[in-house]
């Protein structure tokens, strides 16, 4: 391996290193009920968001909070030395992507069927150290004027 594909690997190790992620694949739960949940704690602090989460009254929230409290614990073998309490840990984002479809028929009148579509979702969660804050537009406005 080269030194500057070395380096390259280091760093992008190192930026790894705060970023922890959890997924749950084939949830059986609408994707559209579950961006609603998924909207609420994006972006928010992880003790806030698992509050929020646990006394929200929506079965998505349910499995919203077992796949966070999985991505603390994937943060936490990460980073052994380091408590999460001592962190500011965050909701950086929620993935909320459809899934599959079980199709099945229902009984209509006149002999016809009426097609079901229970749908599932995929959910990716990512818990971060820090918000990672890109170019906000008054740091654009002044790169231009310079």
């Amino acid at each position: 391996m080269g030194a500057r594909k070395r380096l390259s690997a280091e760093a992008r190790k190192t930026a790894l290193k705060t970023v922890s992620f959890a997924k749950l694949n084939n949830c059986p739960t609408s994707p559209r009920k579950m961006r609603l949940v998924a909207d609420m704690v994006r972006g928010k602090r992880v003790d806030l968001a698992l509050n929020m989460l646990r006394f929200s009254t929506k079965e998505a929230a349910g499995r919203l909070e077992k796949l966070l409290m999985s991505a603390l614990n994937n943060w936490q073998a990460k980073n052994e030395a380091v408590r999460i309490e001592d962190q500011e840990l965050v909701v950086k984002d929620v993935f909320v992507d459809s899934g599959r479809q079980l199709k099945r028929l229902r009984p209509a009148p006149q002999g016809r069927g009426h097609r079901i579509r229970k749908r599932s979702n995929h959910i990716t969660l990512i818990v971060d150290s820090k918000i990672s804050t890109g170019t906000s537009a008054v740091e654009v406005a002044e790169e231009v004027a310079a």
